[in-house]
């Protein structure tokens, strides 16, 4: 194994670092292992929500029907018939970034507990810093194709007004056995998010931070700063690069960089666009935007969009001007 602290001194690129966080072959090791169970259990599920996430179209055409002839019972059962399963959808994924957040409590409990600095932990237990970086990729994945995906907020805004206005005639519908009032508030609260797993994993990983007392912030934004640093390394170090078995593992490299920034600029109380950030902010960009921009937009979007500290006085010009 490399020597990651190499990456964290790492200036020049003909000095590149011997370190390699290999995202494709990572196996736990016995001490990783009960860890790496938890977790991989949840990222079994992660790929059968991402295809029915993108294979989800809505019920547009039966709620806009619905909607021009009010006095149609037979539209409105068509719509409620072709929104109920949608909304079962729904709840199953936001029910699964329950289990997401749960599953990224226990990787920062054991990326950041003692002895082990994190950067220790990141070069020790790869497997577990594998599972860290798909859990970033699922999760901007996740809200990539849900932000280009108005059916979504449609169809549950729909939903809510149809059980709204039943109530009020006293009709109770099936359907609020499986959504009821309680958890179609929740729901509405998550699917209001641009970014809804984003700002799950954003909370969840503050929360860790203000529930931890004991452990300095440090350890947690280390984490991430090291994590973003790895990432940046291997996507600009043609040596690296090269030893990608597969063509995916450069865009999964991408996401998770970018993940792990906008996880630290949440955290970090200035944030990682400040001078004193330890994530070279204008590397990582840089190294985005060299990549093809049908790659890369929504990444940048994400920088753009969905960081707390971007428009900040300590951020410089510069790195805004990267952003325009």
């Amino acid at each position: 194994m490399g020597n990651l602290l190499k990456v964290l001194t790492y200036n020049e690129l003909d000095q590149g670092p011997n370190f390699f966080l290999d995202f494709e072959h990572a196996q736990p090791t016995e001490a990783e292992t009960a860890v790496w169970n938890q977790v991989n259990a949840v990222l079994e599920e992660a790929q059968a929500i991402l295809a029915e996430l993108q294979s989800y179209t809505g019920a547009g055409q039966e709620i806009r029907e619905a909607i021009q002839n009010p006095s149609d019972l037979q539209l409105q059962e068509k719509a409620w018939n072709a929104v109920c399963p949608l909304v079962a959808k729904l709840k199953r994924f936001y029910e699964f970034s329950l289990r997401l957040e749960n599953a990224l409590r226990s990787l920062l409990e054991a990326l950041t507990s003692p002895p082990y600095a994190p950067t220790q932990h990141l070069e020790r237990e790869q497997a577990l810093a594998k599972q860290f970086a798909e859990i970033l990729h699922f999760t901007l994945s996740f809200d990539e194709l849900k932000m280009t995906n108005p059916a979504i907020q449609n169809d549950f805004s729909y939903y809510r007004r149809t059980i709204s206005r039943n109530r009020i005639n006293n009709l109770q519908l099936d359907a609020e056995s499986e959504v009821n009032n309680e958890m179609a508030n929740r729901m509405s609260l998550f699917y209001a998010e641009a970014t809804p797993m984003l700002k799950t994993l954003s909370n969840a990983t503050t929360k860790f931070v203000s529930e931890n007392k004991t452990l300095p912030i440090e350890d947690t934004t280390d984490c991430l700063s090291t994590m973003a640093c790895v990432c940046r390394v291997m996507l600009e170090t043609p040596e690296y690069r090269s030893r990608f078995t597969n063509t995916e593992t450069l865009l999964f490299c991408m996401r998770v960089m970018v993940g792990v920034i906008i996880l630290y600029d949440h955290v970090h109380p200035v944030g990682a666009f400040a001078k004193t950030s330890k994530i070279d902010m204008k590397g990582c960009i840089k190294v985005l935007k060299d990549q093809p921009s049908n790659s890369t937009e929504g990444l940048l979007n994400a920088l753009r969009y969905t960081t707390r500290h971007l428009n900040d006085d300590t951020t410089s010009k510069q790195i805004r001007a990267l952003l325009q």
